[in-house]
């Protein structure tokens, strides 16, 4: 369904309007009366460092539009650093009251906003604007970034809390195309490319089978039938996401099983 797809210009308006949805559920934890300084499922992070962090990435979204409209480019740092570079980012807000840094954030998300929604189609599939750590990319991917954002550290928010909770649908939905993306871009440069094809069947809005393949190239995916594959994997939409990130251990494997680790296992997590 493309308005599920936030790739497309079809998905635009649901994307962000979901964005928004999880951003306010966001904000409503992180004000509540003695959540500045609780713990989260990121190492080492607690809600005010989430908050940080979505202010400094935001923030650098800025520039890159910047940059872009200017005709200028920007070297990227690359996956790989972003964990220790997006945790000191995170961190380097913490001498800023939890009143200035909601305030922030609820300004930096307007001003973003109002970034994406005007773009035309032409603009939302390629205007290109240089990444941080993934390079020249389109808004489609900055709006899938902003509700990576919103929507899996709310998730690392409820985890850190102990108390039993779950993805919201409107979420995972939508990030499921962006997760092929994703593990693209998360592949252990240690990791053994012998060539090998697995399927991958999601369920909910963005339903289908995927056929990826591994090799020295990197990893290629295509809808496709998956019954003549060795192994698929089965996810619904909110463990595929939550594997994606290295949140949980989801799915579910027929056929062989140690094929599946091995896929499993070529990524690091985000």
């Amino acid at each position: 369904m493309s308005a599920w797809n936030g790739l497309t210009y079809e998905g635009k308006d649901n994307l962000l309007r979901v964005v928004r949805e999880e951003a306010e559920r966001m904000f409503a934890m992180a004000e509540a009366p003695g959540a500045w300084e609780a713990p989260t499922a990121c190492e080492d992070w607690q809600v005010r460092d989430i908050i940080g962090h979505i202010v400094d990435t935001i923030e650098g979204y800025f520039k890159s539009f910047e940059i872009a409209r200017a005709g200028g480019s920007a070297e990227a740092h690359g996956l790989p650093v972003m964990h220790e570079l997006a945790g000191a980012g995170g961190k380097a807000f913490r001498d800023h009251t939890q009143a200035e840094m909601m305030a922030r954030i609820r300004n930096d998300l307007d001003k973003m906003t109002g970034i994406l929604e005007p773009l035309t189609e032409e603009e939302w599939g390629n205007f290109l604007a240089p990444h941080a750590y993934m390079g020249p990319v389109p808004p489609s991917i900055y709006a899938g970034g902003q509700l990576m954002d919103f929507g899996v550290h709310s998730w690392d928010i409820r985890e850190g809390s102990g108390r039993a909770h779950a993805l919201s649908a409107d979420a995972a939905d939508l990030l499921v195309p962006y997760m092929f993306i994703v593990w693209q871009y998360t592949i252990r440069a240690s990791a053994d490319m012998s060539p090998f094809t697995i399927g991958i069947t999601v369920t909910g809005r963005n339903a289908g089978s995927y056929r990826v393949s591994i090799s020295d190239q990197g990893m290629a995916y295509e809808l496709g039938e998956v019954d003549d594959l060795p192994t698929v994997i089965d996810f619904d939409a909110g463990s595929l996401v939550l594997t994606a990130f290295g949140r949980i251990n989801g799915g579910t494997v027929r056929g062989d099983m140690a094929l599946a680790d091995r896929f499993l296992n070529l990524f690091y997590r985000i």
